[in-house]
């Protein structure tokens, strides 16, 4: 009977999945409030907010960073709940739990990371790994949802070879460009604790010209993933793509599109604080976006199988 009762039907573990994701989206979104609003440092150690007590004083850039800390919590406790749900799904299926997995450790890296990044003064290269780290997470969390909707008998997913494989290059294009995005952040006035009073470094690899460089990479990289996003979109409806296929590009074309529109408007506004947040919280929508359209697409077609697709869809 107890067997029976702590198990998860298919649906219900579908719903963990989910939650999962959105918890881990949302950690990544207060995480750049932290940084933006200069309060990396409102709570100066770790795992303490100050030297004798684990809670925050009483000023608002302790209190935002002490909130994402206990933000930890909850996203930690969904990361959990998804690799234990995993276990108890009844049909139990092996891939749910090695990708559940990868979530409570991705979780438990973070903290330690940025217990590190707070120790080590907020130096760059740390900030950048922690916003790094969280779009690695993302990748097992974005196959977990989407695994956990499938059923090992569902026929696999295809695509045309150039949707395929182009989706694919749309991958590793994002994960550089969102690279260069942390670079550009990590040189610019947003260090993270400009409201505490903290001196903290910036990236300064080209002296002067640093925050100018890295956004220029950054805004061509950009350009040329949106004129391939585009391209795909186009070959999608072209060549027959189904309709998730379809939908998914649809959703990356926008998200960068409007990218395209803040990311220029910021520039010339001189990188506010507010449009920085938008920025960034909507790289990770875009990350996420990217990810749905690869699993989406599947696996790409042989060229002559998509040949055979395509004639016997013609006539329909």
């Amino acid at each position: 009977m107890s067997e029976e009762r702590f198990t998860v039907d298919p649906e219900r573990y579908a719903q963990i999945a989910r939650f999962a994701l959105w918890a881990l989206v949302l950690i990544v979104l207060t995480g750049t409030a932290v940084r933006v609003t200069g309060s990396g440092l409102g709570c100066p150690t770790w795992p303490k907010c100050t030297e004798t007590s684990l809670y925050t004083e009483l000023s608002t850039h302790g209190v935002i960073e002490f909130g994402n800390r206990m933000l930890t919590f909850l996203v930690g406790f969904a990361a959990f709940a998804a690799f234990i749900g995993a276990l108890r799904r009844r049909p139990y299926r092996k891939d749910l739990v090695l990708l559940g997995a990868t979530l409570p450790l991705g979780v438990l890296g973070q903290a330690i990371l940025g217990g590190m990044t707070v120790r080590y003064g907020l130096a760059p290269e740390f900030v950048m790994s922690h916003y790094l780290l969280s779009m690695l997470i993302l990748i097992g969390a974005v196959a977990l949802d989407w695994r956990a909707r499938r059923q090992p008998d569902d026929e696999p997913v295809r695509s045309g070879p150039l949707v395929g494989w182009g989706t694919r290059a749309m991958l590793g294009l994002g994960a550089i460009t969102i690279f260069a995005g942390t670079a550009a952040t990590a040189a610019g006035p947003h260090a993270g604790a400009s409201r505490t009073g903290e001196i903290v470094k910036r990236l300064d690899f080209k002296g002067s010209e640093t925050l100018n460089f890295v956004i220029s990479q950054h805004s061509k990289l950009a350009a040329v993933l949106g004129v391939l996003a585009v391209a795909l979109w186009l070959l999608a409806r072209r060549r027959g793509a189904t309709a998730p296929q379809r939908s998914t590009l649809t959703v990356v074309c926008v998200l960068l599109g409007v990218q395209g529109v803040i990311g220029g408007v910021q520039y010339k506004l001189e990188l506010p604080a507010e449009m920085v947040w938008v920025h960034v919280a909507l790289a990770a929508a875009t990350w996420v976006a990217i990810l749905r359209a690869v699993a989406a697409a599947g696996r790409p077609q042989e060229r002559a199988a998509a040949a055979r697709g395509s004639s016997e869809a013609a006539p329909a």
